[in-house]
């Protein structure tokens, strides 16, 4: 089974003149593989290909691939992925999958970028400060969440885990999500991406789920976003993602 003249196409605009190692020690896994991720999957999803490179990558932080990261960066540039855009990204993902999985990441993007031409550090995209964190975090969870259920939370926690709550305004939402550079609904599906990946989160899903639609991501951009990631996460989270989809959302 030879790749599909449109895995070809696709595969050539994404990846213009690499030639996979494994077509010479693995012809019969990476021709199925190409079909399916450049041919059928993408026949099956209406994403731009900039936002489906971008929740790609967040998805590949999550799942520790850091080598398919590598390749993946190349092609999220070549399709109009900016610099910033995929430090953002990786910024992104501190909060979810945490600093000791998101390092190698951090230094691999510097390594690729550097090797581009692209002079670090980029342009600062923050737009808060050690004193307005708090509050603007704050600000934008209730935008994101809703302000109810982030008075409910904050409410609900014991005397001894207020911290936690304080540490998700600030910190979470007032140090990553108030930054330029990726607006907020993208944001909201980088994280949908990333916690999807990570696996076992599915009660952060479903909260993250309903998240999206309140930025004004809908449900056939959240199955896109599913469909995009299943060749490089499989089907087992693929389909608990589904799963909170369907169980979030409305047909």
């Amino acid at each position: 089974m030879a790749p599909s003249i449109e895995a070809v196409k696709n595969h050539s605009e994404m990846f213009p003149g690499h030639i996979s190692a494994l077509e010479k020690t693995d012809p019969e896994l990476i021709e199925y593989f190409d079909n399916f991720a450049f041919d059928h999957v993408l026949a099956e999803s209406n994403m731009a290909p900039r936002t489906r490179l971008m929740v790609q990558l967040a998805a590949m932080i999550a799942a520790q691939a850091q080598s398919e990261f590598r390749v993946m960066v190349g092609a999220a540039l070549a399709v109009g992925v900016t610099p910033v855009e995929i430090k953002e990204i990786v910024y992104q993902a501190v909060p979810y999958a945490g600093m000791a999985k998101t390092l190698d990441f951090i230094n691999a993007s510097n390594q690729i970028l550097t090797e581009k031409g692209i002079k670090l550090p980029l342009p600062g995209q923050s737009t808060t400060t050690p004193e307005t964190r708090a509050q603007a975090g704050l600000a934008v969870q209730k935008f994101i969440v809703g302000p109810e259920r982030v008075e409910s939370l904050n409410a609900g926690a014991p005397a001894d885990q207020q911290h936690f709550q304080q540490f998700l305004a600030a910190n979470c939402f007032g140090d990553h999500y108030t930054r330029n550079g990726i607006d907020v609904p993208t944001r909201e599906l980088l994280t949908f991406a990333m916690l999807v990946s990570l696996g076992g989160c599915e009660p952060q899903v479903a909260g993250h789920v309903t998240a999206n639609l309140r930025v004004g991501n809908t449900r056939a951009m959240l199955i896109d976003t599913l469909t995009a990631l299943l060749p490089y996460i499989g089907y087992p989270r693929t389909l608990n993602g589904l799963r909170m989809v369907n169980e979030g959302t409305t047909p």
